[in-house]
């Protein structure tokens, strides 16, 4: 039988929101990747599918760093990046985040998208500032030339939001079930 690790990389926590219900999906537990040195010891070596999730921040993915570096010991296994967001899906953003985050992994390394949360009064000073500034340069721009996420984002300024949703992670046990 094939065994199944669930982790995740979050700041603010939709991603590891997002590893809970993927977790109680599949009645297994859940491990903060920052508690998992290496991927080559104990029961992440046992396992031949993994889940990260982890969170988008200035487009960068939370966690990919950690399957750089555990990349030799993941080798062979069925690796998903489940990223997490606060756009909307979006088919251009999506590539661009895996052409982005994806390079130099493994070519076992699979993402998936989910949308996640926003709320400005949980961020840290400094994400709150530089969110605040990208907010107020794309307010400038025609609301017809704004990409999603810039509409989104737009949308979301000074309000909390949660777009969590277990229908995001179907596709990721699909792909986990597959041969």
């Amino acid at each position: 039988m094939s065994e199944t690790m669930v982790l995740y990389s979050s700041r603010y926590g939709a991603a590891r929101q997002y590893a809970h219900i993927a977790a109680e999906e599949l009645g297994l537990g859940v491990r903060d990747v920052q508690d998992v040195r290496s991927a080559a010891s104990g029961d992440i070596m046992k396992a031949d599918r993994i889940i990260l999730c982890g969170g988008i921040y200035a487009g960068g993915l939370s966690g990919v760093s950690w399957l750089r570096k555990n990349s030799a010991a993941l080798a062979g296994k069925k690796v998903v990046l489940f990223a997490v967001g606060a756009s909307p899906w979006d088919e251009r953003t999506v590539g661009q985040l895996k052409e982005r985050n994806l390079k130099g992994l493994p070519g076992n390394v699979v993402l998936f998208y989910g949308r996640g949360a926003w709320d400005e009064s949980a961020m840290s000073f400094k994400d709150r500032t530089l969110c605040r500034m990208l907010q107020k340069s794309v307010a400038k721009k025609d609301p017809a030339a704004c990409e999603p996420w810039e509409r989104a984002l737009l949308e979301a300024a000074g309000r909390s939001c949660s777009w969590i949703d277990r229908k995001y992670l179907e596709p990721v046990y699909e792909y986990l079930a597959a041969p």
